[in-house]
């Protein structure tokens, strides 16, 4: 063992998941403990998990003493056992993917890492039990940072599954960052050629772990149960696949959320997913009563044909992304149609531009981009544009450059559809037909909900 006096001066925390012993000196005494080192929970803090799995910490000025151990004995959990559900309810399937919804500390190193098994959800959360009658799907543990196209055809076939075997909705828990490419994914594989899944499609997930005090993981989970189970039958126009996370920061009321329209817009505030270019489909409100839906009537529609199987993506395609801005140069696109990508998709500025002009005759290298996209283009090539500004229209009839983009073969114009759910857009469509033809003319259409024109300003 080791001893270091620290007498209020700290010194060397050691790396997480050292087994510790401290001893602090406040107000209410002198007092030890024992448990794992964590990284440090603000500047001038000494954080660890104590052996009955709480976190603690404490201004480096009171410590007196840390001793590393050569273990500490922390509790674990008990196996969980098997617990009845009540026939009578409605069946949903939780199709677990992994993020930090279903994660926890790990002991050994104190990170949060994405283990948190299926079963265990509703351990966690008892109230799911009157809700309805729940099969848990376990299909990953990932991060969403690391999904990829694959992993959306395992999920839509995974759904897929569900509604054959009797489900009537399925709950899909998945990571925060990139829940909103994967709902739109999910859209659009049943409902982006004219039809509606055969029930209700839910994502959900926290932007804090369940570890945590202030985790909103409960609430979303019961909010996208209670939608999977009791709320309207899906139409396709917008609620094939829909969001259930936290309206705002505060408890109680959760938003549904188009899935081909939202984006996560803030990086860890509890309300951190938005529309875009419409409104909210309903708020789900959940109290000691239970769950209640309130819907938004300006965003009912009419039902479509119940499809009878997704369209998955064709997972060999690859589609290059740029931002537009000061460093957006010629060969990074020329390194992209070399590399055969299938399509080009632009964030453009503003209305949707791009840096292709030059007013001062000092920016040759602006003029060198545009015939590459135009050279591009008429060999057949597909270029996309959306806008970074998340909300409002891509309109390139307002300004000369917008009009110069068109006539060099660029597509976009007209699209409310929101970035990231353009990108799935494209991939869907160019899982079907990889012709410019087909992409040109399919573009401004409304497949699921992502392109509402009533709503254009």
């Amino acid at each position: 063992m080791w001893c270091q006096h620290f007498r209020g001066v700290m010194v060397d925390w050691p790396e997480a998941g050292t087994p510790v012993r401290i001893v602090v000196k406040t107000w209410a005494g002198e007092t030890s403990h024992e448990g794992l080192s964590l990284p440090p929970a603000g500047p001038k803090l000494i954080t660890m998990k104590l052996v009955n799995g709480y976190n603690i910490s404490y201004p480096e000025s009171v410590i007196q003493n840390i001793e590393i151990l050569d273990s500490v004995p922390m509790e674990e959990k008990e196996e969980i056992q098997p617990i009845p559900q009540d026939e009578s309810l409605p069946l949903v399937h939780l199709i677990h993917t992994g993020g930090t919804i279903a994660s926890k500390v790990d002991y050994k190193t104190g990170a949060v890492s994405a283990r948190f098994e299926p079963d265990e959800l509703l351990d966690a959360v008892p109230e799911l039990r009157s809700i309805a009658r729940i099969h848990a799907v376990k299909i990953g543990n990932m991060w969403s940072d690391d999904i990829r196209p694959r992993h959306w055809n395992r999920m839509l076939q995974a759904t897929q599954e569900a509604f054959s075997e009797g489900a009537v909705g399925v709950v899909i828990t998945h990571g925060t960052d990139t829940l909103h490419f994967t709902a739109a994914a999910i859209s659009y594989g049943w409902a982006g050629q004219g039809g509606r899944p055969p029930g209700r499609i839910a994502l959900t997930g926290s932007q804090r772990s369940p570890d945590r005090g202030s985790s909103d993981a409960a609430e979303n989970l019961i909010a996208a149960v209670h939608w999977a189970a009791h709320g309207p039958s899906p139409t396709g126009d917008g609620d094939s696949a829909v969001v259930v996370l936290h309206a705002d920061s505060s408890d109680g009321c959760c938003a549904i959320l188009p899935g081909c329209a939202s984006r996560k817009y803030h990086s860890s505030r509890r309300g951190a997913f938005k529309s875009i270019n419409q409104d909210p489909i309903a708020n789900i409100y959940v109290d000691k009563k239970g769950a209640r839906i309130e819907f938004n009537e300006s965003q009912l529609h009419e039902a479509r044909i119940e499809s009878e199987s997704p369209i998955f993506f064709d997972e060999s395609i690859r589609i290059a992304e740029f931002s537009s801005g000061p460093h957006l140069h010629s060969d990074l696109v020329q390194a992209a149609i070399d590399s055969n990508y299938d399509a080009l998709y632009f964030h453009g500025t503003g209305l949707g531009h791009l840096p292709i002009q030059d007013p001062e005759n000092d920016s040759p290298e602006n003029i060198k981009l545009k015939l590459t996209i135009e050279d591009y283009c008429k060999s057949g090539g597909i270029a996309v544009l959306t806008t970074q500004t998340i909300h409002g229209p891509v309109h390139l009839d307002v300004y000369s450059k917008g009009r110069d983009q068109q006539n060099i073969g660029m597509i976009g114009h007209g699209s409310l559809c929101p970035p990231s759910s353009g990108l799935v857009k494209l991939h869907h469509l160019l899982s079907i037909e990889k012709s410019r033809e087909f992409i040109e003319s399919s573009w401004a259409s409304d497949l699921c909900g992502e392109n509402p024109f009533d709503s254009q300003s």
